[in-house]
């Protein structure tokens, strides 16, 4: 697996992280969350001889889906996200494009994804974690192979997503990160939505001893 990030800076100060991954064999990729810069995003594909198979969204806020459209249309692939954001999609409420100052947002999911489903990119495996929280349908994407988490914005390195928004629930992101995402391996890498990586082993004092995580 060859995996680049892209930071797209968004009007909420703190960029968004795009995840590229790319596999070898096949030469299938995925995008986790296209927030923006797609000619960036495109470049690369192209520089990889890939051919994208998947956009997929951790969860439908603007700062995360705001080049899904010019991206499928530029590139192609299916756009997958919980089948509980997928209407948030289109809802400016939900996906905060009310509460900002960027067009309305217009965009559908090909498909909508289920806890414990599986996607596939060549000979890779992808389990859907289904993390509420952050939003109602919010998930993550974990590989088991290549000891990866893709966290979205349900855990940071240090911190958890905010609760203070329309479907949030500060119960059900703690419930999702300590019954679903400490369980995983210790030395599984989170790649958040924003930020920088971090370990399951590194964030465990936060959730199971109340300590503040050591930078």
């Amino acid at each position: 697996m060859i995996l680049k990030r892209i930071k797209v800076d968004t009007w909420i100060g703190d960029p968004t992280n795009c995840y590229i991954i790319f596999e070898e064999k096949s030469k299938e990729v995925m995008v986790i969350d296209p927030a923006g810069n797609v000619d960036k995003i495109e470049e690369t594909i192209r520089f990889m001889k890939g051919n994208l198979k998947y956009i997929y969204l951790t969860h439908c806020h603007g700062d995360h889906i705001l080049g899904v459209k010019e991206l499928k249309e530029k590139c192609g692939g299916k756009i997958l996200i919980h089948r509980f954001d997928a209407d948030g999609l289109n809802n400016k409420k939900i996906n905060l494009s009310l509460y900002i100052d960027i067009p309305e947002i217009e965009l559908e999911a090909d498909s909508r994804v289920d806890d414990n489903d599986i996607i596939h990119l060549g000979g890779l495996e992808f389990k859907v974690i289904h993390t509420p929280g952050h939003t109602k349908g919010g998930s993550c994407l974990y590989c088991e192979k290549e000891k990866c988490l893709f966290s979205g914005d349900t855990i940071f390195r240090g911190t958890w997503g905010r609760t203070d928004i329309p479907t949030a629930s500060m119960k059900d992101i703690m419930n999702s990160i300590v019954k679903k995402l400490m369980v995983l391996p210790d030395n599984t890498i989170v790649y958040p939505g924003h930020g920088k990586s971090t370990r399951i082993v590194e964030e465990k004092p936060i959730y199971f001893e109340l300590k503040p995580r050591e930078y």
